[in-house]
Formats: structure tokens, C-alpha cells, sequence
């Protein structure tokens, strides 16, 4: 595996640290700038919805340049981003702050996946593509704990700097390792966007919303539950995530290995599991112990979605899949959105702080009756669909046998 691989990672580490560190520093931010607990919620809103934006703009805009080049100026956005949030001086600021950062967050795994896959022989595209978004996973294993806990340690603003001199790192790598690569040639907007107008593609991405969305409800306001709910220290906020970021790596793992063999089942399992684990963590959360548990299953059935989602899109996106993909990781941050303002409304209501997770149950059910339809809509179709409702004949052919 080149070392190009290894500063895509890099990014990818920056990027999932910033991302979910959020989380477990909320009580921190809102306390500095004298907001509440629901308010403060808005900064793993405004990131996600952030994403939801910029992934399909930033994607259409790296058609324009050279990839290399491309994956600089998301990197140096995601920076500029970082460092705007570390020395905001009011909350407003920092929200921008995150937004910016945010933009550079679908378009560089798009593309990053493109070009990590064009490093490697033909065999090995699948592992790049995989060795890149280790860096995500492991963001949640060793950078979301570990910011998390020099945040609550130091100051919240250092955590921000800190993840600003990664993306930098990133940057010099992608500058120094990776190789010039062309243009892409021939890309057709009004072919990507073909794979819209199929019913299968928006329910996959509706599944994605709904289904991601439910981990969200729960995780963005882990650190007040767990110490006002269930007894745990500040400080155990940092070890609780690493559960939840071992539940993400296995989960995905997986996920992955099953979604090429029984997908929609895998989806059925994962989905309905998360419905019931997040309900019962209305339960678990008065527990330390039940509550730890709850916490990596729910990383674990979470991320075991994310494969099948991801390539459920690929899947009916046919012949298309470029802008389909970017836009499918929007579409798990729309979720993260939606959840964290939701669940931020039901806490504001005086339901209390493991009301989100109901939020989350009732989202990750829905999913799962979405994946029914699609499911029974498919069988009645009798295939498949395709969605390329334009392009040469050459790409619908390479559609057919996709």
C-alpha cells in the first residue's frame, strides 16, 4: 500500500475527531458561552447539515480541478474551519466555525476514495478504500476520547487547535505523497443526477437518514446523560467513548463482511437491534454497568449499518454512483442533524436526558419499515432498477453489467 494512503488516513482521523469530539465536550462549550445544553446541541447540528451542503457542491466543484488539488483545499478549509471554532469569541462564531469545517467532510471521502483506489492495482481498490477510512474509525477509538479528554482537562479550545495541526499534517501529506492525478474527463451532472429519480436510490438515502439518525439522537447528548443520569464522572465521559468507538469498528467490520452477502437481511438485523437497544437505554442509562454495555452496542449496530447503506446506494445508483455516494454521506449527517435537534427539543420540554434515545428508537424503526418497503417494492419490480436515464450507450452497457 503506497503511503499516499497513509495522509488520506491521516485526514480522514482529523475529520472523524472533529466531528464526534463534539460530543462529549458540550457541557464544557455551553458552560463557556452561557448557553444551554440544547443550545450547545446546535454545533453537531450545523456541522452535519454543514455536510449535507457542502458534499454535493464541493463534489460538483472537484470535477473542475485536479483531485490532488482538490483534497488540499478541503483540507485547508477543514483547517480554517478548526482554528475559527479554537478561538471563537462567541458561540455564533464557533457555529460557523464548524460549518466551515464541515464543508470539506463528504467531499474529501468522495473523492478521497476515488483516488485512494487509483493508487493501488485493480485487486487491491477495496483495501485502500478501507485503509483511508481506518482513519475515521479509529478517530473514534483513540482522538474522540483522547480530544474529549483534553478538552475537559485543559480547555476545549486546545482540543480544536489540536485537531487544526492534524488537518495541517494532513495537508503536507496529501502535498507530499500523493501524486499528481488528471482531471476527471467527461462527467455528465445530468447523468449523476439521473440516479435521483429513482424511488430505490431516495429510500436507501431516506433509510441512511432515519437510520444513522437514531445513533445520533442518543450519542449527541451522551456526556449529560451519563453524568447526571446514570452517576459517571466527567471524566469517565472519555472512556465511555472509546466503548462506543470499539462498538464503531467492529460494528463496521461486520457490516462490511455481511452486506456482500445478505444485505437487506443485514439491514433488517442491524436496524431492528438498534431500535430495541435504543429503546432500552432509556432503562440501562440508571445503570453504570448496563449503561456502558448499551453504549458499544450501540456503536456496534450503528456503523453495522453503514456498509449495506452505502453500498445499497451504489447498488440501484448504477452506472452513476459518484455523486449518489457523496451525497448518501450527507444524507447520514441530515440524519445526525435531524436527531440532535430533536432530541435537543424533547430535553428542552423537560422530558429529561435520556429522552433522546426514544427519538432514536422511534427514527431507527422507521428505518427499518423503509427497508421492508424497498425490499417488497424490489421484488415486485423483479430486479434492481437503473437509473441511467441518459449517458452513451457505452455507459448504459457498463450500467447493465455494473
Amino acid at each position: 500500500m503506497p503511503l499516499a494512503l497513509l495522509a488520506l488516513a491521516i485526514g480522514a482521523f482529523g475529520i472523524g475527531t472533529t466531528e464526534f469530539v463534539i460530543m462529549g465536550l458540550l457541557p464544557e462549550v455551553a458552560s463557556d458561552f452561557g448557553v444551554s445544553i440544547p443550545t450547545a446541541g446546535l454545533l453537531v447540528t450545523g456541522y452535519a447539515l454543514g455536510v449535507v451542503i457542502g458534499a454535493p457542491i464541493m463534489t460538483v466543484l472537484g470535477t473542475k480541478v485536479p483531485r490532488k488539488r482538490m483534497l488540499m483545499l478541503l483540507m485547508g478549509l477543514f483547517i480554517a474551519g478548526n482554528l475559527l471554532s479554537a478561538v471563537a469569541p462567541a458561540f455564533a462564531i464557533m457555529l460557523l466555525g464548524r460549518v466551515i469545517a464541515s464543508l470539506a467532510h463528504g467531499a474529501f471521502f468522495g473523492i478521497g476514495s476515488v483516488v485512494a483506489a487509483e493508487l493501488v492495482a485493480p485487486e487491491k481498490k477495496a483495501g485502500a478504500i478501507a485503509m483511508m477510512f481506518t482513519g475515521l474509525t479509529v478517530a473514534n477509538v483513540v482522538g474522540v476520547p483522547l480530544g474529549t479528554l483534553i478538552g475537559q482537562s485543559i480547555g476545549w479550545r486546545i482540543t480544536f487547535g489540536i485537531v487544526a495541526a492534524l488537518g495541517v499534517v494532513g495537508l503536507a501529506g496529501i502535498a507530499k505523497l500523493v501524486p499528481e492525478l488528471p482531471r476527471p474527463q467527461d462527467v455528465r451532472l445530468r447523468h449523476e443526477l439521473a440516479a435521483f429519480k429513482t424511488a430505490q436510490v431516495l429510500l436507501a438515502m431516506a433509510m441512511t437518514v432515519l437510520g444513522f439518525g437514531g445513533v445520533f439522537a442518543a450519542i449527541t447528548y451522551i456526556a449529560p446523560m451519563m453524568t447526571h443520569v446514570a452517576g459517571f464522572s466527567d471524566g469517565s465521559v472519555t472512556w465511555l467513548l472509546v466503548l462506543f468507538g470499539l462498538g464503531m469498528v467492529g460494528g463496521n467490520l461486520v457490516g462490511g463482511k455481511f452486506a456482500d452477502r445478505a444485505l437487506m437481511p443485514m439491514l433488517y438485523i442491524s436496524l431492528g437491534a438498534l431500535a430495541v437497544v435504543l429503546a432500552l437505554f432509556t432503562l440501562t442509562a440508571h445503570n453504570k454497568i448496563a449503561a456502558a454495555v448499551t453504549i458499544a452496542l450501540i456503536g456496534a449496530l450503528g456503523f453495522a449499518t453503514v456498509p449495506p447503506l452505502q453500498k445499497r446506494v451504489l447498488d440501484q445508483a448504477h452506472g452513476a454512483p459518484t455523486l449518489a455516494s457523496a451525497v448518501n454521506i450527507g444524507a447520514f449527517n441530515l440524519g445526525n442533524a435531524l436527531s440532535a435537534w430533536l432530541g435537543g427539543v424533547v430535553i428542552a420540554a423537560g422530558f429529561g436526558y435520556t429522552s433522546p434515545n426514544w427519538v432514536g428508537a422511534v427514527l431507527a424503526a422507521a428505518a427499518l419499515l423503509l427497508a421492508v418497503l424497498s425490499a417488497a417494492l424490489e421484488r415486485r419490480d423483479g430486479a434492481p432498477g437503473t437509473v441511467i436515464a441518459s449517458g452513451t450507450p457505452a455507459e448504459r452497457r457498463t450500467a447493465v453489467h455494473h
